[in-house]
């Protein structure tokens, strides 16, 4: 799940949009600065990312044409609780579901629905987090619905791509501008728009946490120097017409202004000397 950046201030990392949050025992305390991760710490998170990767690998395997996004948000919350978590998303400012759903131009904050029913050649996203032992992990991926037209295609592809090739550039020493580069270049290279209005972020005790993890280059946000011990949630979000997005009257649901499509891939990723570990890798998943 995404930050929202202020049009007015992007270095605020919050919005005051949204409905404050509720109590939540996830997440009593919020700790400010960029945390390092110990190794009893980095454990459990390898635990609860690998919650998260077990669901959004049984859903990508079970969508097909016909289902709803309520039928997938009911199935995750299901397996999260089986296998010991809670779900991060659910009451967090208000959120009503375990996921978020978004199909098409519909970009992030998809809010699940009995009554919206996935079609063949549906570009489909599910961002889904747990929370286990005191932390959360936190993926997105994108579902091609039977088959989908070329551009579409392409443009999944070419989303998945930034995002390895931003986790690429990870390692103690390196910048967060150097993640934010590699992301907007191969983007642009291949003709896609990176949205600007929403971030990553850092993951871990709370779902959202310092630093912004942004994917352009921007010296309007700390270019913040990684070190082991961090845990990142690095998320590009491509369109394939106008960067530019807008949100709806459900005040959740965010949509390209174009109506073009959008595509999105997410993992929580640690950071260490000799590089990173990617937390919620799907290929480690038995099954």
């Amino acid at each position: 799940m995404r930050y929202l950046l202020f049009l007015t201030s992007m270095n605020n990392i919050f919005t005051n949009l949204l409905p404050k949050p509720s109590a939540q025992p996830r997440a009593k305390r919020r700790r400010q600065g960029v945390e390092l991760k110990s190794a009893p710490e980095i454990a459990i998170m390898r635990q609860a990312s690998q919650i998260v990767a077990t669901v959004l690998k049984e859903i990508s395997g079970l969508v097909q044409p016909g289902m709803t996004t309520a039928d997938l948000d009911a199935y995750a919350e299901k397996r999260i609780r089986e296998m010991g978590a809670t779900p991060s998303f659910k009451g967090y400012h208000g959120f009503p579901a375990s996921i978020c759903a978004c199909i098409n131009e519909e970009v992030v904050h998809g809010i699940p629905n009995p009554k919206k029913v996935i079609r063949k050649g549906d570009v489909l996203k599910v961002d889904t987090g747990a929370y286990y032992e005191g932390f959360h992990g936190d993926s997105c991926l994108t579902i091609a619905v039977g088959e989908v037209s070329p551009a579409a295609k392409k443009l999944i592809r070419v989303a998945e791509e930034t995002l390895f090739k931003g986790i690429e550039q990870v390692k103690a020493g390196a910048f967060l501008l150097d993640v934010a580069g590699a992301i907007q270049d191969h983007a642009e290279a291949n003709g896609f728009k990176v949205v600007e209005d929403f971030t990553g972020h850092g993951v871990g005790r709370n779902l959202h946490e310092e630093p912004s993890v942004f994917n352009f280059r921007t010296h309007e946000l700390p270019n913040v120097k990684l070190k082991a011990g961090m845990t990142l949630a690095i998320e590009p979000i491509l369109n394939a017409g106008s960067k530019h997005t807008r949100t709806l009257a459900d005040r959740w649901t965010v949509v390209t202004v174009d109506r073009s499509l959008s595509a999105q891939f997410e993992h929580t990723v640690l950071v260490t000397e000799a590089g990173y570990e990617i937390l919620t890798d799907r290929s480690t998943v038995a099954g």
